[in-house]
């Protein structure tokens, strides 16, 4: 999809001049299609808009018109069970590009699901988050310290990385939030260590309710996960996804809460699927 057409993705339709190319400028969401709806469109489209405010991106379109547009592209490619990415690129403000058409543009692609396996063996990386900064939680183009640490990590045997923030506690992954649970108690950072406020993440906190099990937020430092019953990562793709192993050191693994959760959530997409089968595109 590029703005408002289906397009080949051999197709040359950026040029080099383009700042958001050039700088990262722009924003993006990973939504999950199931059974051809978009889950929790509006959520990611918020975040999205809201970061782009934040980084002077304009948002091309509104939220009706995005989700028509990305809902063609969802019967294009027919991705009815698919993971979609939607970026909004910046044009203007480079001093290398001549006049742009559009001061931004909006691209999406769709991909199957990936199988992630049983769960997820994770390292850390300190410093790597800046809780105190403006920009903190926002999910943007400029991408690559994040894809250079999980190359490292996976280098060594890992799948991915706990990002730690400038007080050393537990922020986020590169591209999920993660859980700790201790009793009955499920507990994942605040926001203000930093991390994405993920969709998923919301979700557990405001709208999923396994009885028995409170998920709340809380400063975690990393003995706080090596010692708990059990950690998990949520992300749109992944949904709950156990932790095996913290720089090799095996975790404890009781599952229960993440089993009672995740039978909750999969009841929510499903009513939330039912609910949008029957809105119009």
């Amino acid at each position: 999809m590029f703005n408002d057409q289906i397009r080949d993705s051999t197709e040359k339709l950026l040029t080099a001049g383009q700042v958001g190319l050039l700088a990262g400028w722009g924003v993006f969401s990973t939504l999950r299609v199931a059974d051809g709806v978009l889950f929790a469109f509006e959520r990611h489209w918020a975040r999205m808009c809201k970061d782009a405010a934040l980084f002077h991106v304009p948002i091309p379109c509104t939220e009706e018109e995005g989700r028509r547009r990305l809902l063609m592209l969802v019967e294009a490619n027919k991705a009815y069970n698919a993971s979609l990415r939607v970026d909004v690129v910046r044009n203007d403000g480079s001093p290398y590009g001549g006049p742009v058409e559009r001061r931004s543009e909006l691209i999406a692609m769709t991909a199957s699901l990936k199988d992630w396996g049983r769960g997820v063996k994770l390292a850390y990386v300190p410093q790597a988050r800046h809780a105190a900064s403006m920009f903190a939680g926002t999910k943007i183009l400029s991408w690559a310290m994040n894809l250079t640490w999980i190359e490292d990590a996976q280098s060594k045997g890992f799948d991915e990385v706990i990002l730690l923030d400038e007080r050393g506690e537990v922020s986020e992954c590169t591209s999920a939030n993660i859980f700790a649970v201790r009793g009955h108690q499920v507990w994942t950072p605040p926001l203000s260590s930093g991390c994405l406020p993920g969709v998923t993440r919301e979700l557990l906190l405001t709208e999923i309710h396994a009885p028995g099990f409170s998920v709340s937020e809380k400063v975690l430092m990393p003995e706080d996960l090596e010692t708990a019953d059990e950690v998990f990562i949520t992300s749109t793709t992944r949904d709950l996804l156990p932790v095996l192993e913290i720089e090799h050191k095996p975790l404890k693994r009781n599952d229960e809460a993440s089993r009672a959760l995740q039978a909750e959530f999969s009841k929510y997409v499903d009513r939330y699927v039912a609910e949008h089968k029957a809105v119009p595109a």
